[in-house]
């Protein structure tokens, strides 16, 4: 399958900054290979690639990169205490010494690592695999660097990119030591790449891969991101355009994040995980769901979410969302006086349920996260379209995705019926909220648009006596504190504001 468990002896960093561990570098590789086979034979440049596709869906890094930025957003609500750094992600009592952002930063420029291995010793050439290994190794470091300067970076449409971002790391030194690169050059960096690995893949690879329309898709999103809409609606359009995806279908949208994602036309990347990669307790899921002594189950969809959702009884969204009733001994549902039935609680806290990481191959904590998809691609037209006054282009998008999930007639938007709204941006944005809810995009999708996170619902996030919390995009816990042990190792790295 895509990612085996190749301990590559050229990809093993554990920091950046860091020297590498002597330990870890005398390992050999499960496959065998010698350092020189791995970085002069087609045979070993696989393998490196398949290390680095590894890395990121190490838990370190997928896990992470999940909680960083999904429990920062206002769909979920926490309902109890945890030591996990999970909690200060959550309730952004950010620490300098996180456990989770420490993690996601290593394992991180690890990937970077044998991303730069790969790129320094293959030259583009008229061998098509190898340019595809190439193209891939670009997406890759791409996409990392764009995923850490999102947490650790402020937001490019604060200041143009002017802030600090990242360590930009395009070489296989590990004995460089180099300062904070700003955000708007991070993200040249990262468009950079990606309109490289363009050039250089095709479009037969699986949706475990990269490929072309891979790195076309994400480089919409990179775009958008950047506020150059122009460049986002390009790219989105031409991933539409190229027929290779389709959304599933309504019938099947409730199980569409339990199948393997090569089943589905739709996905146009994900993070592929197979039985033997299932983490338990320690999975995406666990804190979502909790079945047959499976998963914690602590972390709900949040009132004002499921308000959101909930304003369409007919929403198909809605099936995953899944309520926990109270029951009886003997397995029956428990009603209140008025015959309605009683949710369930967890310490006062009511149980709902997020389906989007559960019942992969029937197994509670198994899932595939999914990446990019093509339902992205319809709302960052739709975005895009929106910020240019074209309303009728904006609420068509909006409505072909509305429209798969079960909805029509006056249930679908025009300008003659808004449905309150006053604003087609805030028509896509909530569309965007309700079909990529627990898909960590949310904290994103607020902050880049100058917007305050209101979290004005029962969960921990809230002090002793306080009914809402207000983030606004002005914050300085808009980002993660780089990690201090980071810091200690590099003298040239500066902390984020307190």
């Amino acid at each position: 399958m895509m990612i085996k468990k190749y301990k590559l002896a050229v990809a093993v960093l554990l920091t950046l900054t860091a020297s590498s561990c002597k330990d870890d570098l005398d390992l050999k590789p499960y496959n065998a290979l010698t350092t020189e086979q791995i970085v002069n034979t087609e045979e070993g440049l696989s393998a490196a690639t398949i290390g680095t596709y590894n890395y990121i869906k190490d838990s370190y890094y997928t896990r992470n990169l999940h909680m960083l930025s999904e429990y920062a957003s206002d769909n979920v609500s926490l309902s109890g205490t945890t030591t996990d750094a999970l909690f200060y992600a959550y309730n952004y009592r950010h620490l300098k010494n996180q456990g989770n952002t420490e993690q996601i930063w290593r394992k991180g420029y690890q990937a970077i690592y044998g991303a730069n291995v790969v790129i320094e010793r293959v030259t583009e050439s008229d061998n098509k695999t190898m340019n595809q290994l190439l193209g891939e190794n670009y997406f890759l470091r791409g996409m990392i660097h764009f995923d850490l300067v999102k947490f650790f970076g402020r937001p490019y449409t604060d200041d143009n990119g002017e802030s600090l971002g990242i360590v930009i790391k395009t070489n296989s030194d590990v004995k460089q030591l180099s300062a904070r690169s700003k955000v708007k050059d991070v993200y040249a960096l990262v468009v950079s790449d990606l309109l490289r690995s363009i050039d250089l893949m095709g479009s037969t690879k699986s949706n475990i891969f990269a490929s072309k329309e891979v790195a076309m898709a994400l480089l919409s999103r990179v775009y958008l991101y950047m506020g150059d809409y122009d460049n986002a609606y390009k790219y989105a359009d031409e991933v539409i355009k190229s027929k290779r995806y389709a959304l599933v279908g309504s019938a099947n949208l409730e199980g569409y994040y339990r199948a393997a994602p090569e089943t589905s036309q739709e996905t146009i990347f994900a993070i592929k995980h197979e039985l033997k990669d299932d983490r338990g307790d320690d999975s995406i899921g666990s804190m979502y769901f909790t079945s047959g002594g499976m998963g914690y189950g602590e972390m709900y969809a949040s009132e004002s979410y499921r308000k959101l959702l909930n304003k369409f009884p007919n929403d198909l969204r809605r099936a995953f969302v899944r309520v926990n009733y109270e029951k009886d001994k003997n397995g029956n549902i428990k009603y209140d006086a008025n015959g309605n039935p009683i949710v369930a609680n967890r310490n006062g806290y009511p149980i709902y349920y997020v389906m989007k990481y559960s019942y992969q191959d029937k197994v509670e904590t198994l899932s595939s996260p999914v990446i990019l998809r093509l339902a992205e691609m319809y709302l960052i037209r739709a975005e895009v379209s929106a910020v240019r006054g074209n309303i009728g282009a904006a609420l068509d998008d909006v409505n072909i995705i509305r429209e798969r999930a079960g909805l029509e007639n006056n249930e679908l938007f025009s300008a003659s019926n808004m449905m309150g709204y006053t604003n087609v941006l805030d028509v896509v944005l909530d569309e965007r909220r309700l079909e990529f809810a627990f898909e960590a995009q949310r904290k994103f999708d607020v902050f880049r648009n100058k917007r305050t996170m209101v979290r004005d619902y029962p969960g921990t996030h809230l002090p002793s006596g306080q009914i809402t919390q207000e983030i606004p995009y002005t914050s300085p816990r808009v980002i993660y504190y780089i990690p201090q042990n980071e810091l200690t190792v590099n003298p040239k790295l500066v902390q984020n504001p307190e």
